[in-house]
C-alpha cells in the first residue's frame, strides 16, 4: 500500500514503525493526534508531495518515483540527505558502538579476540562512513547549492564554470562508493562466526540495528544516485548551455 494525503499520521507509524527516523528528518514529533499527512504537512510547512514520495519509497522498496523526485527543488533533496547524515553519525553509529561495547564487557576470555576484531571492523567502517559524509558536506553540497544559486539568478561565476568543466558531478559519481555494502560483511561475521554471548539479547539487538542501518543507507544511496546526481547533472548542462 501507498500512503496518501488523507492517511492519518498515526496509521502511517502503526503500518511501519521503521518510518519514525524518516519523520524526524522532517522535524515531525509524536503527539500529532488524528491529523492526516496533508493536515500536518500544511501545519508545519512541509512539502506534502515530497514527504509522501520519501516515506512511500522507504516503506516499499519496489516503489521509487524517480521522475517525481527529480521534479523537486535540489535544496529539498540536499536538506533531507543532510538530516540523514545527522541521524547516522549522532544516533545510529553511537548506538551500535554502545552495543558492541556491551558485548565486550560481558564476554569471557575465549570470546574477547573475536569481539576485538568485530570492534576493529566497525571502527574502520565508521571512519569510512565519516569520510564519505564529510566529502559530501564539505565539497559536494556547497558545490550543488552554488550551482542552484547560479541556475536561479543567472549570475554566472567564472570559478564555478571552471568547476563544472573540470570536476562535474559525474566525476564525483565515478568515485562515489555506497558505504552500506560493508555492513553485509559485518552482519555475516555476527551471524556465522561470533561465539554465542552469555547475554544473547545484546548480539540480537546489535544485529537488528545493523539491519536497520543497512536498509536506511540503501534508501539513502538510491536518493543520491538516482535523484541528486542526475538532477545536478541537468543543472550543470543547463548552466553550460546558457553560455553558448
Amino acid at each position: 500500500m501507498q500512503f496518501r494525503y488523507d492517511t492519518k499520521m498515526a496509521d502511517l507509524i502503526h503500518c511501519n514503525y521503521l518510518l519514525l527516523p524518516i519523520l524526524d528528518r522532517f522535524n515531525i514529533q509524536l503527539g500529532f493526534g488524528d491529523k492526516t499527512v496533508s493536515e500536518l504537512c500544511e501545519e508545519m510547512g512541509i512539502n506534502r508531495d515530497f514527504f509522501l514520495a520519501i516515506v512511500n519509497s522507504f516503506h516499499d522498496h519496489n516503489y521509487f518515483p524517480q521522475y517525481k523526485l527529480l521534479g523537486f527543488p535540489i535544496t529539498l533533496i540536499i536538506e533531507y540527505i543532510q538530516k540523514s547524515h545527522t541521524y547516522y553519525l549522532e544516533l545510529k553509529v553511537p548506538q551500535i558502538e554502545t552495543l558492541i561495547s556491551d558485548l565486550c564487557k560481558e564476554a569471557d576470555l575465549s570470546q574477547k579476540k573475536h569481539l576485538v576484531l568485530l570492534e576493529k571492523f566497525f571502527s574502520e567502517y565508521k571512519n569510512e562512513l565519516i569520510e564519505h559524509i564529510q566529502d559530501e558536506e564539505n565539497d559536494v553540497f556547497p558545490y550543488v547549492l552554488s550551482l542552484n544559486k547560479v541556475y536561479n539568478t543567472g549570475k554566472v561565476d567564472a570559478e564555478l564554470i571552471k568547476r563544472i568543466q573540470n570536476h562535474p558531478i559525474d566525476a564525483y559519481a565515478e568515485k562515489h562508493t555506497n558505504v552500506e555494502e560493508k555492513l553485509y560483511d559485518l552482519k555475516n561475521i555476527i551471524i556465522k562466526y561470533l561465539p554465542p554471548a552469555r547475554d544473547h539479547t545484546i548480539s540480537s539487538a546489535l544485529l537488528t540495528e545493523l539491519f536497520r542501518l543497512e536498509r536506511d543507507l540503501n534508501d539513502h544511496a538510491r536518493i543520491e544516485d538516482k535523484v541528486m546526481i542526475p538532477k545536478v547533472r541537468l543543472i550543470e548542462q543547463e548552466i553550460l548551455g546558457r553560455l553558448k
